[in-house]
């Protein structure tokens, strides 16, 4: 063993020092000279230092923080727009109410050049109304002929509006709106689809009216897919919503409905601003059963041209009938009216000019289409054969006439009726109608009249009566121009002068004296009329009279009745007492 494994010091004379044999020579042992240097002992713990629970903390405090930032995050949509004029990146917002809900965190092109995408970053929350329904657009300053928005943007500048929908498919990707919509989900009513032709004068915030109280405005209008009408989206605000059912009739209402008929002239109108900017209106007809059911929301419903074709009954079953008309038709248009006795029945529904080569003519074949369900039955409906019904009607002389509808503008209309004195006929058939036989309209049987009377004129013999004619009036001549007629004429003429000289003279004398009798009589029947006025003495006086009398006629009916009960009066005189 070295000197190092005995205990000796390097450097130091070889020797041993004792060991300590208790704690309390420890000490002593450090103060012996020699002695080896105490060693440190190590010792392996079993659990960690708290000094790493620091950072541990922080880190998990830091994945919390990161993960809640994450989950709080709101969605980030894109909207595409055709222009984004007025739009930043960072300042423009998002708003719904005019509370902003996100902020647009970028702009760019779109891969095509041809729209804008804006990106926006939205609020925590908002991914329950991002539906394919929602709806944005850009708010700016727009002033039109129905409406003027967006005015406070001249100073804030323009943002982006959001109308929130929580029904439908969610979204992220929307098409933005280029005009503001006139209503917004959040608005109470009910929008509905109307059917029409044609768009007419309408227009976006054109007016619904009832009663001619505005209570909606057209919100859109698109072309149906195969084009052969449009459709037409209003909106009817609340509570006036309730009054639209499924039999409600719109029409129309834009400019000015001017007609003239037999009754007059008729000018209607809802107001000025449906002259200029269009509009509709609506009502619902009264009908028998008084059933109304509401319309639902988004009702498809008919779009009439004016008020008139929107309150005129339509019926499912309808029966087609061939006229054929040999005078002129000139003013019988498709769409005229057919009447039974001034009754509309039907209408026009083609007019045709055909050149027959057997007799080489021209015929003019109108078809018309009739409502049979316009007339009412009386008894038993089930004893009705159309066909029959219709064979005995023509034989008891229903015809087809053409009559003038209106004197200024020249239009006719068929007007079915009876005419007792028309040749006997019987309904035939031409392809598929049933041919109804016709009679000339007033005017050409008048002209046909006129040309039969001249017939028989041309066969009198006018020459004979034209010399009878000339003998008489030479007749005439002679007795005007005799002697005899001469000296009466001369004879009247005088006995008129005698008595236009008496007639001078009662007025020369006779006029002065009755005048002035006439003045006497009326200052005689002056001075009587104050004789007998009420105020006049004599009146008094007379009155006065009257009085005494009467009172005498009193006492002497007394003294009568005295003497009656006591006759002995007479002699006895009046006893005293009684």
């Amino acid at each position: 063993m070295s000197e190092t494994e005995n205990g000796a010091i390097p450097g130091r004379g070889a020797r041993t020092a004792p060991a300590p044999s208790a704690p309390g020579q420890a000490e002593e042992w450090a103060d012996w000279p020699g002695a080896p240097l105490p060693e440190a002992v190590t010792r392996r713990r079993d659990r960690p230092s708290i000094v790493w629970l620091i950072p541990l903390v922080a880190l998990v405090i830091g994945a919390w923080l990161a993960y809640k930032t994450y989950a709080e995050q709101g969605p980030r949509v894109q909207i595409q727009f055709n222009s984004a004029a007025g739009l930043q990146a960072g300042k423009t917002k998002v708003k719904f109410k005019d509370v902003d809900v996100g902020e647009v965190t970028a702009i760019d092109v779109s891969p095509d050049l041809k729209s804008i995408l804006v990106t926006a970053q939205l609020k925590y929350g908002s991914s329950a109304y991002l539906t394919t329904d929602t709806r944005f657009w850009v708010e700016r300053p727009r002033v039109s002929a129905s409406r003027v928005s967006g005015l406070e943007t001249l100073l804030s500048g323009p943002y982006i509006a959001i109308d929130p929908v929580t029904e439908g498919k969610s979204a992220r990707r929307f098409l933005g709106l280029e005009e503001p919509p006139l209503f917004t989900t959040s608005e109470a009513g009910k929008r509905f689809l109307l059917r029409s032709p044609t768009l007419g004068s309408l227009n976006i915030g054109s007016p619904v009216y009832y009663r001619q109280i505005q209570v909606g405005q057209v919100a859109g209008h698109q072309l149906e897919t195969d084009g052969g009408s449009v459709n037409i989206e209003i909106f009817v605000s609340s509570p006036y919503d309730r009054l639209v059912y499924t039999n409600t009739r719109f029409w129309n209402a834009s400019g000015l409905d001017f007609s003239i008929s037999t009754a007059g002239v008729t000018v209607d109108t809802q107001s000025l601003l449906s002259v200029l900017i269009g509009g509709i209106s609506f009502d619902t007809p009264d009908t028998i059963d008084g059933e109304r059911k509401a319309a639902a929301a988004g009702e498809v419903l008919a779009l009439y041209p004016s008020r008139e074709q929107a309150h005129e009954k339509t019926y499912a079953h309808k029966d087609r009938y061939l006229l054929y008309f040999k005078g002129s038709v000139s003013g019988l248009a498709v769409g005229a009216a057919v009447r039974l006795r001034g009754i509309a029945i039907g209408r026009v529904l083609d007019v045709q000019l055909i050149f027959n080569v057997d007799d080489y003519d021209f015929q003019i074949p109108v078809l018309v289409e009739v409502e049979p369900e316009r007339i009412g039955v009386s008894g038993d409906p089930g004893r009705i054969e159309p066909a029959a019904v219709v064979e005995r009607l023509v034989a008891n002389g229903l015809r087809g006439q053409l009559k003038s509808d209106n004197l200024l503008t020249g239009a006719l209309y068929v007007d079915l009726d009876f005419h007792p004195g028309a040749p006997p006929e019987r309904p035939s058939r031409h392809g598929d109608y049933v041919v109804l036989p016709t009679v000339p309209a007033p005017l050409e049987a008048l002209t046909t009249r006129a040309t039969s009377v001249l017939e028989k004129l041309d066969r009198l013999p006018i020459e004979q009566l034209g010399r009878d004619l000339g003998q008489a009036a030479a007749g005439a001549n002679a007795l005007i121009n005799s002697r005899e007629l001469q000296g009466a004429v001369a004879e009247t003429q005088a006995a008129l002068a005698a008595v236009r000289k008496s007639a001078e003279r009662l007025d020369g004398e006779l006029a002065p004296q009755l005048s002035a009798a006439l003045r006497a009589t009326s200052t005689t029947m002056k001075y009587a009329g104050d004789i007998v006025a009420l105020n006049s003495p004599l009146y008094i006086e007379m009155e006065r009279m009257f009085a005494e009398v009467g009172a005498a006629a009193r006492s002497v009916r007394l003294m009568a009745d005295y003497l009656e009960r006591h006759p002995e009066a007479l002699l006895k005189g009046k006893a005293g007492g009684r």
